[in-house]
């Protein structure tokens, strides 16, 4: 499965708790990435500075459901469930 361009979800759903540039403790579970464009495409995209667990990232038809809310309500639960 390819990401469906203009999604975001892997950007605002789950917490990266890698160091990303300009948010250097990562980023809370349900709050944007400050690279996430209006569009809700990746402003780090391709380059080296992407955090690897980003890069790592692979869409999934049961991870992304069948559109973006669904893709956020899975990763929110995802999230939820994995929380230490």
């Amino acid at each position: 499965m390819n990401c469906r361009e203009g999604c975001g979800a892997c950007c605002i759903a789950p917490s990266i708790s890698s160091p990303i540039p300009g948010m250097p403790k990562g980023k809370p579970a349900g709050e944007r990435c400050l690279h996430l464009s209006v569009a809700n495409l990746c402003g780090l995209f391709g380059k080296p500075e992407r955090p690897p667990v980003c890069g790592g990232f692979k869409a999934e038809a049961e991870i992304c459901g069948n559109d973006r809310d669904e893709a956020i309500r899975i990763l929110g639960w995802l999230e939820q469930m994995t929380a230490a």
